[in-house]
């Protein structure tokens, strides 16, 4: 039950004022983040925006100043560090990708070989089937955090598979690099988990008939050390007929594995990747529900 102001209000005054007095040699004014920590720690909950209660996990994990403006643009909050309060909350990373209802990602452990049924938007307004494969040395990442995933959990060396948004038409040799980055480096993509990636650098880039390949370079923000953590990565994308949307393979690893065959596993596994359009059938096209995933209060 959330509480009233009324309740609030008692609540503050319920606080004995002499906790709230300093010494006389020092600032008569308490500090936002001395008021709620008693706030929290005589009533057991933490008010947030005068009518929702959360639990108090940490007083110190309370900031006394949040950057609102930034928080809406981007997810982000520049006014302090992500404590485990503000990671509480956060949902799946959107990677665009929707099963087709009925089927399951699969692989095969001996060959290493993928494969997985999805449903795009077509062309002609309506839903269509992909079918897609890759082969992967890492195996199947499972639960409901994953859509179409490999890695290796330990060195977190991996690839993902990547819906795009509406091409408007344009084939794989016309659209921009940046269009493809944009999709996938996105506040809520798989990448941005923590914050939107940084110091991203194209290294090169080809089309080889319906297929893009890119060798980039970024930086995704470490929770645990809340330093940069340099990656290296190849993308491959590809159109199919019929297909209004772009669908990518990206592999990476930690640059400081990249020379040490984290890059002849990622660029095996890009050069195996196929999405191609599935025969059509009079069978009604379905997208299989996606698990939830919300990261609770415990980061897990």
């Amino acid at each position: 039950m959330r509480p009233s102001y009324s309740f609030i209000s008692i609540l503050l005054l319920a606080i004995p004022v002499s906790g709230l007095q300093s010494n006389p040699n020092q600032r008569n004014e308490p500090s936002r983040r001395e008021i709620i920590g008693r706030i929290a720690s005589t009533a057991g909950l933490l008010v947030v925006g005068g009518c929702t209660t959360q639990p108090a996990w940490s007083a110190s994990a309370v900031q006394d100043s949040m950057n609102v403006d930034e928080f809406l643009r981007r997810g982000v909050d520049a006014g302090g560090g992500m404590g485990v309060s503000s990671q509480a909350g956060k949902s799946r990373p959107e990677t665009g990708v929707f099963l087709r209802d009925g089927s399951d990602v699969s692989r095969n452990r001996k060959t290493g070989d993928l494969n997985a049924e999805i449903i795009v938007n077509g062309n002609n307004g309506e839903k269509m089937a992909v079918f897609i494969s890759y082969n992967s040395p890492w195996p199947l990442a499972e639960g409901p955090f994953y859509d179409i995933e490999c890695r290796n959990q330990k060195t977190s060396d991996g690839a993902f598979v990547q819906v795009t948004s509406n091409v408007k038409g344009k084939s794989i040799s016309d659209i921009d690099n940046s269009f493809i980055l944009e999709n996938l480096l996105a506040p809520s993509g798989r990448f941005s988990f923590y914050g939107e990636p940084t110091d991203v650098k194209i290294k090169k880039s080809t089309t080889n008939g319906d297929y893009r390949i890119i060798d980039l370079s970024f930086s995704t923000l470490s929770q645990a050390t809340q330093s940069e953590l340099p990656r290296k990565a190849q993308l491959i994308a590809t159109i199919p007929k019929g297909s209004s949307q772009a669908v990518v393979l990206i592999g990476s690893a930690p640059a400081v594995r990249w020379k040490k065959g984290s890059d002849q596993d990622i660029h095996s596994t890009i050069e195996s990747f196929r999405a191609i359009a599935a025969p059509k059938s009079s069978l009604k096209l379905r997208r299989k529900e996606r698990n939830s995933f919300t990261l609770d209060e415990n980061g897990e």
